[in-house]
């Protein structure tokens, strides 16, 4: 849409009196003629048979340095100069004053070259410095009167030198209207590109009330097809936003009316399939009694708003999906778990023949189904026990015990699987109770799949040992081994659900679940798990839980 606006947004420009107005030739020759009618003066004198006194002579030529030094303005006209430049009329005028009596002397139109010259030079501050010099300079004569008696009669120089100074004033109004002009004409360009660039933009810029119902003051730019500017004229913004959106809306523009920036979305009234994100803030202009405004941009926020729905939504089925899978796994495995150990009872009898010998190939084969039935058994174990965690039905026992016993009792089970494969498994236990409050279960499962990880990825000679110590408040369990170690990659990923490290051959002996679990147990208990490790240099595991859980 075109600019619409039932009140100036934009101010006119201001600009600083120096000399950027670009007339500074104008001056310079202002100042020239005025050394001319200076000189004129001094032939006026001559042509009224009126020989000038060596006083009045030099006051004449301290009224001419100031047009001289004038014509410097075609080679630099800054703001110092034109500063400098008044400054010396002022002393100039003072001191002619001063030589030939002010204004009861022969010379009294003079007196009032500040005041035409600040005109000439332009600025409010020059010209008021000038109507001051001018008033002082009449004071200089009176005083010089007073102390070395009445100038002589001027005749026909009074009046000659009032025309000059009539004429210098005229001229230095006409060079100040056209330089007001021309800031003028300046500040309008100014503002119509200002328009422009605000008319051009995507979005609506309103300048609104700071007072309900906000009514817009002025609107520049494309407005949103469910917001029309009429209405934000006549009712003001509150009318356009839905009743249920109101209150955001309200507390939003309040909070920029504290000259803090606000954002809010909101449907339309008038088109609640849409929606239209609004931002604002205080407009501190300083300019207007009609109270304090609020600058807003409102733009079309309806294919933002549309494609969060869809995130949300494909959000919540993947969640849904997840908890699914979840409880799934979590069913078939506690299903799975009844049969096995079924098959790892029997084979486990049938291996140490109890109910009689067996041939050496039944006995391998009890042996094998026996060693996998195992297997699996542990890992639908941890399947169990991490679908029920992140179903939110694990719930920890918490009590209070000895910390030493639950590693000990871990390190007992795997003691076995670390001698049959020549790995020396070491505990640097404290010698005293380290009493902590946890889930018993919790701690020896934790430091279970931490050990058997270490002895299953240490190469035989190697060493896995586990300690545990009171630190700051939390209990340390630490598992360190001298095995492969793991790359800082895969160190990356470790620790959630499947997530393996390794080659294809390393990543056959689990199913990326023990790392896992202990990181969930750990959360439950406040606690962390942090892995430290490096290729070909081992791997130190560490959980840290709070000696005293607040959970039950």
């Amino acid at each position: 849409m075109a600019v619409t606006s039932r009140t100036a947004l934009l101010d006119p420009i201001r600009r600083p009196d120096a000399a950027a107005a670009g007339d500074g030739a104008a001056v310079a020759a202002w100042h020239a003629g005025w050394t001319a009618a200076v000189g004129l003066t001094a032939l006026s004198a001559a042509w009224l048979g009126r020989p000038l006194a060596a006083p009045e002579a030099l006051a004449l030529a301290a009224t001419a340095a100031p047009g001289l030094a004038g014509l410097a303005l075609l080679a630099r006209d800054t703001a110092s100069s034109r500063g400098a430049l008044m400054t010396l009329w002022v002393l100039a005028t003072l001191a002619a004053a001063a030589l030939a009596g002010g204004a009861g002397g022969p010379l009294a139109g003079f007196v009032f070259a500040p005041l035409v010259a600040g005109l000439a030079l332009g600025g409010r501050g020059r010209a008021g410095a000038g109507a001051t010099a001018s008033l002082g300079a009449a004071l200089v004569g009176l005083i010089s009167a007073a102390v070395v008696g009445p100038a002589t009669p001027g005749g026909g120089l009074a009046g000659v030198s009032a025309v000059i100074t009539a004429g210098a004033g005229l001229l230095g109004l006409i060079l100040s209207l056209r330089r007001q002009a021309r800031r003028l004409a300046a500040a309008e360009a100014a503002v119509s590109r200002v328009e422009a660039v605000l008319s051009g933009q995507p979005g609506l810029t309103l300048t609104l009330e700071g007072e309900a119902p906000h009514r817009a003051l002025a609107a520049y730019g494309a407005a949103p097809a469910a917001l029309p500017v009429d209405l934000l004229f006549e009712e003001g913004l509150t009318a356009a936003v839905d009743e249920a959106d109101r209150p955001a809306v309200l507390a939003a523009l309040a909070r920029a009316l504290t000259a803090m920036e606000a954002q809010v979305r909101f449907t339309p009234r008038l088109a609640l399939d849409r929606r239209i994100l609004l931002a604002a803030r205080r407009l501190d202009d300083g300019e207007t009694n009609d109270g304090p405004r609020l600058i807003v941009q409102a733009l079309d926020a309806t294919l933002q708003h549309a494609r969060e729905a869809e995130l949300d939504a494909a959000r919540a089925e993947a969640e849904a999906q997840n908890l699914g899978k979840t409880r799934f796994l979590a069913h078939m495995s506690h299903e799975l778990r009844t049969p096995l150990n079924a098959v790892v009872g029997f084979s486990d009898a049938m291996r140490q023949e109890l109910f009689g010998p067996l041939p050496p190939r039944y006995a391998d084969y009890a042996a094998s189904i026996h060693e996998a039935g195992g297997h699996l058994l542990d890992l639908i174990n941890d399947l169990l026990d991490v679908g029920r965690i992140e179903a939110d039905r694990y719930e920890l026992s918490i009590e209070s015990f000895d910390a030493r016993e639950p590693v000990l009792a871990a390190l007992a089970l795997v003691r076995i699987q670390a001698d049959d494969k020549g790995v020396e498994l070491a505990a640097v236990l404290p010698p005293e109770p380290l009493m902590v409050q946890a889930d018993r279960r919790a701690l020896k499962q934790m430091t279970l799949n931490l050990l058997a990880n270490a002895v299953k990825f240490t190469p035989p000679g190697g060493s896995v040992a586990v300690s545990i110590e009171a630190t700051d408040g939390d209990l340390e369990v630490t598992v360190a081994d001298t095995g492969i170690g793991i790359s800082a990659e895969d160190l990356a990923r470790l620790g959630r659900p499947y997530e393996q490290a390794g080659d294809a051959e390393q990543r056959a002996q689990g199913a990326g679940l023990g790392l896992a679990l202990v990181r969930a147990l750990a959360k439950l208990h406040g606690g962390t798990l942090a892995l430290d490790s490096a290729p070909g240099l081992g791997t130190a595991a560490t959980v840290r839980l709070p000696l005293e859980s607040g959970r039950a």
